[in-house]
């Protein structure tokens, strides 16, 4: 299970409208370390000029396992991109980028999402990640 839900937010879910407030909080506190990770990035991005900001550190299987099911679920990946302002890119189930909003078609994004990265950022350690 992905998410601690409580039963207020899954009432919400059962009547059709979910306050997106609600579901980050459920998200923030489900998943620390995904939600710190993204808003360390969002904060390294907002102070900056750089193109994206993004986290290359190796994770606890657990931390991992928050970021993989944050970020492969389109409905948290999209919150948290919502919530923090951000576009993010995501490779070998640990490393994690923010990118200005509507920069996708940039070389910056581009290059940090090609097969090319992908390849060449493999590791014998993340092989099983």
């Amino acid at each position: 299970m992905s998410l601690d839900v409580s039963p207020a937010l899954l009432a919400q879910a059962e009547n059709g409208t979910v306050d997106e407030a609600d579901f980050i909080e459920t998200v923030r506190t489900s998943l620390p370390y995904a939600y710190r990770v993204v808003a360390g990035l969002s904060t390294e991005l907002g102070s900056s000029t750089a193109e994206f900001a993004d986290d290359n550190t190796t994770p606890t299987d657990q931390e991992r396992a928050q970021l993989l099911r944050a970020l492969a679920s389109n409905a948290i990946r999209g919150s948290l991109e919502r919530h923090f302002g951000v576009r993010l890119a995501f490779m070998n189930c640990h490393r994690v980028a923010a990118f200005r909003p509507g920069t996708e078609q940039g070389d910056a994004y581009r290059e940090f999402t090609s097969l090319r990265a992908q390849l060449l950022n493999q590791t014998p350690e993340l092989r099983s990640c």
